[in-house]
């Protein structure tokens, strides 16, 4: 990424010299900069609230108590995993996350979810049919409210930054509902990890009787 970033900036110089129009790179460069310092600070507010408001639930019992609430749901999207795990926590505060538009805050939330979810993993080779429900519907990233984008339309000084919440509930919903319905397909038509466990046991059984009769 950083390459390419790298490319962008050294080639928009050059064009700009051969274009003669050095000046307004030079000029789009410090304006955009000073834009992005006004950005980063009209999101520091708003991430510290909701990131509060995510610790306060998590230390109140309020992330448990919707862990119970959604565990209907998350029974059948998440079939294979202990209906008492402590993924399904961090399952809740990741969605929860999402909801609020705190990518940043549900990166960390997710990747902790993940992990647990591999802890149960019998076959850690290969992902489980949760670990990628899990991973299609964090990407999708469903958004009530998106907070992260609201407060970069405000730094930006967008008149109206509110006006971007209605179609934005509607694209992630739709990615969201997307992702379930492409899991659930692929459940269906790709090996269960029952399948690759025992074909993996049967492999080293095999070697095992190869290394045995060599050695014999």
């Amino acid at each position: 990424m950083n390459y390419i970033f790298y490319f962008l900036i050294v080639s928009s110089i050059i064009f700009g010299a051969v274009n003669g129009k050095l000046d307004d790179v030079v000029n789009a460069i410090l304006t955009g900069a000073e834009t992005s310092v006004k950005v980063a600070f009209s999101l520091i507010g708003i991430m510290a609230f909701w990131l509060g408001m995510m610790k306060l639930a998590e230390k109140t019992g309020v992330v448990e108590f919707i862990s119970k609430l959604i565990k209907p749901v998350t029974r059948r999207l998440f079939s294979d995993i202990d209906e008492n795990s402590p993924a399904i926590g961090d399952i809740a505060m990741s969605f929860s996350a999402n909801a609020l538009g705190l990518t940043n805050a549900a990166t960390p939330i997710g990747i902790r979810a993940m992990e647990e979810l591999q802890k149960e993993n019998r076959y850690k080779k290969s992902a489980t049919n949760s670990m990628c429900m899990f991973l299609g519907m964090n990407t999708a990233g469903f958004q009530l409210i998106p907070a992260t984008v609201i407060a970069v339309l405000i730094g930006a000084g967008y008149k109206n930054p509110t006006e971007i919440i209605a179609p934005t509930f509607v694209v992630t919903l739709t990615a969201f509902i997307s992702a379930i319905f492409i899991a659930k397909f692929f459940e269906k038509i790709w090996p269960s990890q029952k399948i690759l466990r025992k074909n993996a046991i049967k492999e080293a059984q095999s070697k095992q009787k190869i290394i045995k009769s060599e050695g014999a």
